[in-house]
């Protein structure tokens, strides 16, 4: 859509890579098609030489003027930019679209953030968290429900945090170092989070369905979104510093089983699982790797700043790099998933 308003022609859009199971060609000659891998996907232009919409140099060069016009390398460099962006932001509106619609029509569980119970040997135990505090803030932050409580300590990993609580109609301060635990969900998948070990139960109410209105909704969307992103932004820093594991980082494999896992839930959380793995696919776009739509704004900033384009040569490197570093991440992904199963 976006290339279409810049005026640059689309020859095919994918859904999925590899070869085509459906499709259909539409009256401005855009084949629309499903893909056998259904891995994101992706919109090939005129002029470009591949998926990955690494320029055709010379096939714009035998173009005719008006087809040229229409070649996406003949684009300015603000068109191109804004054609390429708009894959992984669409990515982001569609999680932000997804999380509004569902708790728009189911509703959210919400709770009051009283603690009812204290882990032992917890790190909220030995920082003197006592059942019957009610958790007003973190780091400054207003926590107006329990599940506000969660985030924030998912949020900081193992880094100090300070609640201010109020006990017995008194204010208190508390600090709390989170522990990094590994832990297993119902289904039998381990993960690595922060725990403080407080916990809340369902008492005189405390825990309730609320429903929200359009507005509401979409707000949770956006900062579902958000907290979803910077998490996800956060852990991938984490990895690349050594401190988080990088057997966390699934492909295909494990995208199939977590979804049948999920889809025995319901289909709102089949849902939910859409919007997680739509995000993903938007920040694995955005990075900085030539073949990815990061690499390729990567590029274009470059040639915004200088004025002219890269070099071919530089280019063609540039894209070998990102092709090389593509197809390790996949090996890698596909390796966890397999060990996994092991």
């Amino acid at each position: 859509m976006i290339g279409r308003l810049c005026g640059i022609k689309a020859l095919t859009f994918s859904v999925g890579f590899g070869p085509e199971l459906i499709g259909f060609t539409d009256r401005q000659g855009t084949r629309w098609k499903l893909a056998a891998i259904p891995l994101g996907g992706y919109v090939k232009f005129l002029g470009d030489e591949n998926a990955a919409s690494v320029p055709d140099r010379e096939a714009v060069a035998g173009m005719s003027d008006t087809e040229r016009r229409h070649a996406f390398p003949s684009a300015s460099v603000g068109r191109r930019a804004a054609t390429v962006a708009a894959g992984p932001i669409a990515n982001f509106i569609l999680a932000i679209v997804i999380f509004a619609g569902v708790v728009y029509a189911t509703g959210r569980v919400v709770g009051d953030p009283v603690v009812s119970a204290v882990e032992p040997d917890s790190p909220a135990a030995a920082a003197g968290f006592q059942p019957g505090d009610r958790v007003l803030s973190a780091d400054g932050e207003t926590i107006d429900y329990f599940s506000d409580l969660q985030r924030h300590v998912a949020a900081v990993g193992a880094n100090p945090i300070t609640f201010q609580v109020e006990r017995s109609g008194s204010p208190v301060e508390v600090t709390v170092t989170p522990r990094m635990e590994t832990r297993e969900d119902e289904f039998g998948n381990s993960f690595t989070m922060p725990i403080v070990g407080l916990r809340a139960e369902n008492v005189e109410g405390s825990f309730r369905v609320e429903n929200l209105g359009p507005l509401e909704s979409l707000q949770y969307g956006l900062s579902q979104t958000w907290f979803v992103t910077a998490q996800t932004v956060g852990f991938i820093g984490e990895v690349v510093t050594g401190r988080q594991s990088a057997d966390q980082i699934g492909g295909p494999i494990r995208i199939a089983q977590v979804s049948s896992q999920v889809s025995t839930i319901g289909i709102a959380a089949l849902l939910n699982l859409a919007a997680l793995l739509s995000i993903s696919i938007g920040i694995l776009n955005l990075l900085p790797i030539p073949m990815l739509d990061g690499g390729h704004l990567l590029f274009y900033a470059f040639e915004a700043v200088r004025g002219r384009p890269l070099s071919e040569r530089v280019q063609e490197v540039g894209f070998k790099i990102g092709l090389a570093l593509v197809i390790m991440l996949m090996i890698f992904a596909f390796w966890n998933d397999i060990s996994g199963q092991v």
